[in-house]
């Protein structure tokens, strides 16, 4: 009886690894998988599943993640759905990465930017500075979700800076994606700041020059914000890198410098005057300075000048003086 009884299951068992050697695609075992929506199916994870490829058997990752279940996890779960001979492939583990749209922080930044400036008046919005909290890179949102973001609801303290906002993402006619998204934005200005320390006298190139977004709170009327207001201009004193120019920090460049040769060119009708001096101090186009006169005998004279300024000689008729630096 009992070596009857063995025979037939031996027997049983031969017919059933016939049957699943005839089946023409058997079970097998996904090395990945891509998920849409919030459960993970028998079919997502192996193929060939038949008729149970819709049973739920795991949650799914959160969007925007990936994750990874264990083969002997998987044979766990679906051990009461009569799955018979799954081709397990070899593999110890397999993939699952949820599905996910991926919206990019920079469009979620431009968004609040510019419904801050609809709402409320704190300039163009390419002059509002958005940071968002804790250091957001991207929103995942359903990859149904292909509508455009749209800010619902939005709270901003102009004291603190700080913005609270709801944004919306529509995923077809019943359904759609809700963020909360808070962060800092600040109005900001332009500047010009110098990149390089600056001797006093030092004519600045456009290539000192470094243009910088500062808070508008922080930025003073005196403070330069074009470049064509600094180039060709002299610093007034030793200007360090990363400082914001003001009116006060430049000057018209010397066109003498003190102590300079310099030629005196007075013309008078019918009559021209070359005489050489030296300059007692330096000045700019425009400028008053005194030159010293060399003269052939005698005690040096000292004449003052404005430089390519008409001016009367003697009391008399009117003359036009030059005084010109010998370089």
């Amino acid at each position: 009886m009992t070596r009857l009884f063995l025979a037939a299951f031996i027997a049983f068992g031969a017919l059933i690894t016939s049957a699943v050697a005839q089946v023409p695609n058997p079970p097998r075992l996904k090395s990945e998988a891509i998920i849409h929506g919030d459960i993970v199916r028998i079919g997502d994870l192996i193929e060939n599943s038949g008729v149970v490829a819709n049973v739920p058997i795991f949650r799914a990752p959160d969007l925007g993640y990936t994750g990874t279940v264990s083969v002997d996890a998987i044979l766990n779960a679906i051990r009461d759905h009569a799955l018979i001979g799954i081709d397990t492939a070899g593999l110890s583990k397999v993939v699952v990465t949820r599905a996910t749209r991926t919206v990019p922080a920079t469009d979620i930044e431009d968004l609040i930017a510019r419904t801050l400036s609809a709402r409320f008046d704190l300039g163009d919005s390419k002059d509002i500075t958005v940071n968002l909290g804790h250091d957001m890179r991207s929103i995942y949102a359903d990859p149904l979700a292909v509508g455009e973001p749209r800010v619902t609801h939005i709270d901003y303290d102009t004291r603190s800076t700080r913005f609270d906002a709801t944004i919306e993402i529509p995923a077809g006619s019943a359904k759609r994606s809700v963020f909360r998204i808070a962060g800092r934005a600040s109005p900001t200005v332009e500047i010009v700041t110098i990149g390089r320390t600056v001797e006093r006298g030092n004519i600045i190139k456009d290539a000192d020059i470094v243009m910088e977004r500062r808070p508008r709170s922080e930025v003073s009327r005196d403070v330069i914000t074009k470049r064509a207001d600094v180039i060709g201009k002299a610093a007034r004193g030793m200007m360090q890198g990363g400082r914001p120019l003001r009116a006060a920090d430049l000057m018209k460049p010397d066109l003498v410098l003190r102590n300079e040769a310099v030629t005196l060119v007075y013309e008078a009708p019918g009559m021209v005057l070359t005489i050489r001096g030296k300059a007692n101090d330096g000045g700019a186009e425009g400028e008053d300075g005194r030159i010293r006169l060399a003269l052939p005998a005698g005690p040096s004279r000292h004449l003052g000048l404005r430089r390519g300024q008409s001016r009367r000689a003697h009391g008399r008729e009117s003359r036009r003086t030059h005084a010109q630096g010998d370089r």
